[in-house]
């Protein structure tokens, strides 16, 4: 690589020396000493192994070599300037193929309502969103935004927060008539559990009481699956007791299909945050996504 760069600053030195007909008025242009400018064209032509240019105390002549690549030199530049402004007129403008991630949850409950706006407001974005409750790795899997739930390891990325969400206990009413409500989450264990594969703590479920003291649960759930939509249509139709963020089962509770239980018991909000690599040279495309998600879930 920095041979590379080596022979594209020398390629450059030289261009301006013949276009400014002298090494004293290259280095004026060029911000360079004169001893400078004339080592860099020495040290192209050692690397190249043939003279460009014939030198005498008053002027500078090309040789046929030194036609040949100059000519070639100079289409070379124009080409690598031509990119760069192309790349720079576009670079605030959200374009190409953006690769999201997200819950299924949060995508059947918002973001696929918020489409149809983002896409007519970023007409130049294509997007291809995956829809699932699994942990992807946003690198690994070449995703340009990943939407995530719960508490953050460390994982390096930028997290913008959306907004937040409360980790429920739920039942149907029919399983309630059925089979009584827990009182405590130590009445959890007389119950029939359902469970969401993903979870770090498969084995317990975790409750804090009024105090912020900590009470470990442990569950032997009778169905665990690796969808929140799985979860939810199990509770509605009287599985038996299961957790799941508010966010995917606020029409449920409103229309009291399922009801919250241990509300004494609850543990703090949870947020929900939009993750991406890197918040240095950040695409237009990944912020004008990001920043639409803020503005929709403020």
């Amino acid at each position: 690589m920095d041979n590379n760069k080596s022979l594209f600053d020398g390629m450059t030195i030289f261009c301006e020396v013949i276009e400014a007909n002298g090494f004293s008025a290259a280095a004026a242009r060029l911000g360079h000493s004169a001893s400078h400018v004339s080592k860099a064209v020495a040290r192209l032509e050692a690397r190249l192994g043939t003279r460009l240019l014939n030198r005498t105390t008053r002027k500078l002549s090309l040789t046929e070599a030194g036609w040949t690549y100059f000519e070639q030199s100079r289409r070379i530049i124009d080409d690598a300037k031509a990119v760069q402004d192309q790349i720079l007129s576009v670079g605030d403008r959200p374009m190409g193929l953006l690769r999201v991630s997200a819950p299924v949850s949060f995508s059947r409950n918002h973001i696929d309502h918020w489409l149809p706006e983002f896409l007519q407001a970023c007409p130049e974005v294509r997007l291809e969103i995956d829809v699932s409750d699994r942990m992807v790795d946003i690198v690994a899997e070449g995703f340009d935004v990943v939407v995530r739930a719960g508490r953050l390891d460390d994982t390096g990325m930028i997290a913008r927060r959306l907004k937040t969400s409360r980790l429920l206990t739920l039942a149907s009413p029919d399983y309630l008539q059925r089979f009584g409500e827990p009182e405590s989450p130590h009445d959890l264990g007389d119950h029939t559990l359902i469970d969401f594969s993903y979870r770090k703590m498969a084995s317990s479920w975790e409750y804090r009481t009024g105090k912020g003291r900590s009470i470990s649960v442990a569950v032997a759930p009778r169905l665990i699956c690796n969808s929140a939509e799985t979860e939810l249509a199990a509770a509605l139709a009287g599985t038996g007791i299961t957790r799941l963020p508010s966010m995917a089962c606020e029409a449920e509770i409103a229309s009291g299909r399922l009801v919250p239980i241990l509300a004494d018991y609850e543990e703090p909000p949870i947020g929900i945050y939009a993750l991406y690599p890197s918040r240095a040279h950040l695409a237009a495309k990944v912020r004008a996504f990001v920043d639409f998600l803020v503005t929709k879930c403020a």
